[in-house]
């Protein structure tokens, strides 16, 4: 039972860890610095929506008449609910000419926040499955594997916390602040991983479903505010560097750690 714990609560270290980099930032972050950090963000999620979510969630369904299907399904509703948000929240380039400073960077912060937190869920529950079903020793998991899985997501979710707390330092939260908002977006994952193991004769079998919306999500983010912020105006070109770095950093980590 104490492996169990301590394996659903590593991956949790890897955010709490990455957030704790913004005590390193300076306050102003130049523009050079935001679009690098913005490309970075939108590869790094990009790679983990791909490599982390869409393909496991596809490997879950194999045998499935239709194994692309929870996917896709999931996938869409992760987006049109990410839409919905946005539609609620007003619209950060839609409202740019008629809205202050303050109310872009909380709509900004608010939709970065909750996309990696949505995508954290999804993720606590797979690590929770794992372990659920290394308890149940009707399985062919070992404990070595399962723990190298927990140790490979908090690796995962070193950048993510780094790209919740980094942002919000620039819309202006102070370094405490935006290490608890870094934090918190990872706090739901091993919360995941425990209902998971409590609940896993319920919740494995939509866990596909899940995985693809926080894909949705994620990408949703990506292409309606990160891209688009990381392209504007000059220095356009550190932002595309940055987005094939974070995209071939998640890539390499989610497939040598996988």
């Amino acid at each position: 039972m104490m492996e169990t714990v301590i394996g659903l609560l590593i991956p949790f270290l890897g955010t709490s860890l990455g957030a704790g980099l913004v005590f390193f930032l300076r306050k102003n972050v130049s523009l050079r610095s935001q679009k690098a950090l913005n490309g970075f963000a939108s590869g790094v999620m990009i790679a983990a929506s791909v490599w982390s979510l869409l393909i496991p969630a596809m490997e879950m369904t194999a045998d499935n008449p239709l194994p692309w299907l929870p996917a896709a399904a999931g996938f869409l509703a992760g987006v049109f609910f990410l839409l919905l948000l946005d539609r609620i929240i007003p619209h950060f380039h839609a409202e740019a000419s008629q809205a202050e400073g303050p109310d872009l960077h909380l709509k900004k912060a608010t939709m970065l926040f909750l996309a990696v937190t949505i995508h954290n869920i999804p993720e606590g529950m797979a690590v929770g499955a794992v372990f659920a079903g290394l308890m149940s020793e009707n399985t062919t998991l070992s404990l070595v594997g399962a723990m190298a899985l927990s140790i490979g997501i908090a690796i995962q979710n070193f950048p993510e916390g780094a790209i919740v707390s980094a942002p919000m330092r620039e819309f202006g939260f102070s370094k405490p602040k935006a290490f608890f908002f870094g934090v918190t977006s990872g706090a739901v994952e091993p919360v995941a991983a425990f209902l998971t193991v409590l609940l896993s004769p319920f919740l494995v079998p939509v866990l596909p479903g899940l995985l693809a919306f926080a894909a949705g999500a994620m990408i949703y983010v990506v292409v309606e505010e990160l891209i688009p912020d990381s392209q504007e105006g000059k220095h356009s070109d550190i932002g595309t560097i940055c987005t094939a770095l974070g995209f071939t950093v998640m890539m390499v980590l989610d497939v040598a750690l996988g």
